[in-house]
């Protein structure tokens, strides 16, 4: 059996339960040497009594160094826990940051998808606006701008305001407005001295003062445009007209001087033969 002093002098085995473990086998010991017989002789009992007591202080001493190691392990737990702890709230606090960030961002975003698309409508807009514009300026500008039209068989370049002037005398005319064209052909006479109308106008004005039985007039103006334009496709027409203007003033001669001029200008004219037969009527 193991001395006491052998189980004094040994040192526990590092850790918690090294400790425990010698603290066992301390007790064992005590326990079989209390078993012993008084008269065994190994001991006495002052020596016992001092075994006992180193045991006691012993065991009171590394109770105490176990509660030192547990509360100095505990404050390392406690510390890591801590340090975790503050680990995980500088954590949440960044994500929390980030989180605030990322709301900003889409906020800005949302505020810059917004501006954009209110530019790209504003911009839209202005391109509306300047097409209309544009269309506006081209509308006023083919206002002055010539452009051709046919007139008797021939084409001419007139100003838009020219045509129009000449549309409404001829309105009037096919609505049997014959004083009223008659002055809408003279104000255009007056207006364009050197349009390219002119030839038509004198053979309509001549039309429409025949028809308010101003054959004078009518005389005038058909003479006017043969005089003027020979060539022109209605003066073989404006010299039967004459004729007829002559015939209705009790003029024979001046008629049959007329047509004679008429069939020899312009033998071949759809005017001539209306003029041939007239002429064999006045024989």
């Amino acid at each position: 059996m193991p001395s006491m002093a052998s189980f004094a002098g040994r040192r526990p085995a590092p850790g918690r339960s090294g400790v425990l473990r010698w603290m066992g086998g301390l007790l064992v010991a005590a326990a079989a040497l209390a078993s012993l017989p008084a008269h065994a002789g190994l001991f006495d009992d002052d020596e016992a009594r001092r075994a006992i007591l180193d045991l006691r202080t012993r065991l009171d001493q590394l109770s105490e160094q176990a509660r030192a190691r547990d509360t100095e392990r505990a404050g390392q737990i406690a510390q890591q826990q801590t340090a975790l702890t503050e680990q995980l709230t500088q954590l949440r606090r960044s994500l929390l940051d980030l989180n605030n960030q990322l709301d900003l961002l889409r906020a800005d975003n949302a505020k810059l998808r917004g501006q954009n698309e209110q530019l790209a409508r504003d911009v839209a807009e202005l391109q509306r606006g300047q097409k209309d514009l544009r269309q506006g300026v081209d509308d006023r500008l083919r206002q002055f701008e010539p452009q051709k039209v046919s007139v008797d068989g021939q084409e001419i370049s007139v100003d838009p305001e020219e045509k129009r002037l000449y549309d409404a005398a001829m309105a009037q005319i096919r609505a049997s407005d014959f004083a009223g064209a008659v002055a809408g052909l003279q104000a255009f006479q007056r207006r364009y001295p050197a349009s390219g109308y002119n030839e038509s106008v004198l053979y309509w004005l001549g039309n429409a003062q025949y028809a308010r039985r101003d054959c004078k007039e009518a005389t005038t103006s058909f003479r006017s445009l043969v005089a003027s334009a020979p060539g022109h496709p209605r003066a073989p027409e404006a010299l039967l007209s004459i004729a007829n203007c002559q015939s209705e003033q009790k003029d024979t001669r001046g008629a049959r001087r007329t047509l004679d001029e008429l069939v020899k200008t312009y033998p071949n004219s759809e005017a001539a033969v209306a003029a041939r037969e007239r002429l064999a009527a006045l024989k």
